[in-house]
C-alpha cells in the first residue's frame, strides 16, 4: 500500500507510474476524500477543544453554585456533532483504504520503462545452452521413458495441471529441495521455516494478492481461509503488526511449501507436463530490512537464487522487469530464466523482488530507526530459490544423454546417495 502523504505529496509521480504501468487509475477521487477527511479532521480537533474548555467552564459554575443548563445543552449540541463526524471520517478513511488497496506499487527508477515482457533488460547472463550432436527430447518424453512423472493418473486425482510423482522423480523431487534448504540455511544464512499452507484474509491482504486477485486464489469458502499462492504469504506475515529491532535486520528467512495458482489454466488447457500447473513446489527467500540497505539486499538475494542454478550446472539469465511486467507490489523484480533445451525456450524459475515499505505498510511491520528513533515500516523482499517445476525441466533436458539417460549434477548427488545418472527402467 502507498503512503497517503507520498500521493498527496507527489501526485504527479504517482500519476507517471501508473503510467508507466500501463494503468489508467485516477488518483482525483482519492485525493478528494483525502482532502476532506483531513478537513473534518482538523474540525474534529477543535470541536474537542472547545468541548474540554466547556467542562472546565461549567466545573467552576459548579463549584460557584450557580446553573449551567444552558452550558450542559451547548456541550451536548457540540458531541452530537462531534459523533456525526468521527462517523463521516470513519466512512472517508474506510473508502480511502479501499482505494489504496487497489493502487500498485512505484517502480524503482532503475526499472525499464515499457508496457511489458518486450520492455524487459537482460541483465547479465550465465552459462551456454548446451549443443546437442542428438535431437534433445523435452521434459515430457523424458519422465515418460524414466518413469518419473505419472500425468494420467495425477489427472484421474485431481483434474488437468497437477502432478503425480512417482519412484525416482519423487526421490528427485525431493532431493532438489532438501539441497536448496540446505544452501540456503548452511551457505546463505536464512532461518528455516516451515508454514501453514492455509492463510487468513489478512495475510493475503498484507502481502497483497487481496483484495486485487482474489479469484485467481484457491478459497474455503466456509472458513474464508486461502492455499498459499507462495511462501512468501505466511512468512512474510510472520511479524505482521509488529515493531522489530533495528539490530536484528535484515531478517533472512527460508521456506519450502506447495504453492496452489488457479490462474495456470488460464494460459490455455492444451498447455501440457510442468510448465503451468496448479500446484508446484517452491523453495522461497524472505528478507525483512531496513529501508537504506533493501536495494542491496534484493542484489544479494539474487545472488543466492543464481547459486543454485550454478550448482545444478544450469545455464540461465537475469532479466530486469518493465514497469509493464511487474507484479502488483513489487518496486523492482529480477526473473531468472533457466534454458529449456526441450522446446528451446528460456523459463522463469524465479523471480526476485524489493517491495519496498508497499507490504509493509498493509501487514503494519516495523522497526524504531537507531538514528531519528522514529518508527519507520521495514522493506520486504523475497524471490523462489527456487521453483521446482520448471527448474526439473532445465534440469532433466539440459544434462540428457543420447541413450536416454539424465546426468546428475555433482551438487545434487550426496542427496541421491550419490547417484549419477538417471536411467530408463
Amino acid at each position: 500500500m502507498l503512503d497517503l502523504k507520498r500521493i498527496r505529496e507527489q501526485p504527479e509521480r504517482v500519476r507517471q507510474a501508473l503510467k508507466d504501468r500501463g494503468l489508467s487509475l485516477t488518483l482525483d477521487g482519492l485525493l478528494e476524500k483525502e482532502a476532506e477527511c483531513r478537513r473534518i479532521t482538523q474540525e474534529l480537533e477543535k470541536i474537542r477543544h472547545d468541548k474540554r474548555v466547556a467542562s472546565d467552564q461549567i466545573g467552576e459554575l459548579k463549584r460557584q453554585g450557580k446553573p449551567v443548563d444552558s452550558q450542559l445543552g451547548r456541550l451536548r449540541e457540540v458531541s452530537g456533532t462531534e459523533d456525526s463526524l468521527c462517523a463521516q471520517t470513519a466512512q472517508l478513511e474506510a473508502s480511502i483504504k479501499e482505494q489504496l488497496l487497489l493502487i500498485p506499487n512505484v517502480p524503482h527508477s532503475s526499472v525499464p520503462v515499457g508496457p511489458g515482457p518486450q520492455a524487459n533488460k537482460v541483465i547479465r547472463s550465465w552459462g551456454e545452452p548446451r549443443r546437442f550432436s542428438f535431437e534433445p527430447r523435452t521434459h515430457l518424453e523424458l519422465v515418460d521413458s524414466l518413469k518419473l512423472i505419472d500425468f494420467g493418473r495425477a489427472a484421474k486425482i485431481s483434474g488437468s495441471h497437477f502432478v503425480l510423482f512417482t519412484g525416482m522423480g519423487a526421490r528427485l523431487e525431493r532431493a532438489l529441495i532438501n539441497f536448496m534448504l540446505d544452501l540456503h540455511t548452511k551457505e546463505h544464512g536464512y532461518v528455516e521455516i516451515f508454514p501453514p499452507h492455509l492463510v487468513n484474509r489478512a495475510s493475503m491482504t498484507g502481502t497483497g494478492q487481496l483484495p486485487k486477485f482474489e479469484e485467481d486464489m484457491y478459497r474455503l469458502k466456509e472458513d474464508d481461509l486461502f492455499l498459499i499462492p507462495t511462501a512468501e504469504v505466511p512468512v512474510t506475515n510472520i511479524h505482521a503488526g509488529e515493531v522489530l529491532e533495528a539490530a536484528t535486520l535484515p531478517r533472512r528467512y527460508t521456506a519450502f511449501t506447495a504453492c496452489f495458482r488457479r490462474e495456470a489454466g488460464s494460459y490455455g488447457k492444451e498447455t501440457k507436463g510442468l510448465t503451468r500447473v496448479h500446484e508446484f513446489h517452491k523453495v522461497e527467500l524472505v528478507k525483512l530490512a531496513a529501508a537504506e540497505s533493501s536495494y542491496d539486499e534484493l542484489e544479494g538475494l539474487t545472488a543466492d537464487a543464481e547459486k543454485v542454478l550454478q550448482l545444478l550446472e544450469l545455464p540461465y539469465r537475469v532479466v530486469a522487469l518493465s514497469t509493464g511486467d511487474m507484479g502488483f507490489s513489487s518496486a523492482k523484480t529480477y526473473d531468472l530464466e533457466a534454458y529449456s533445451d526441450g522446446t528451446r525456450d528460456w523459463l522463469e524459475v524465479s523471480s526476485c523482488s524489493n517491495f519496498e515499505d508497499f507490504q509493509a505498510r498493509r501487514a503494519n511491520i516495523r522497526y524504531r530507526d537507531p538514528a531519528t528513533q522514529k518508527l519507520r515500516h521495514v522493506h520486504t523482499l523475497n524471490g523462489s530459490g527456487v521453483a521446482l517445476a520448471r527448474t526439473l525441466i532445465a534440469l532433466l533436458e539440459h544434462h540428457q544423454e543420447s541413450d536416454g539417460s539424465v546426468a546428475i549434477p555433482k551438487a545434487l548427488r550426496p542427496f541421491l546417495d550419490g547417484l549419477e545418472k538417471l536411467v530408463p527402467p
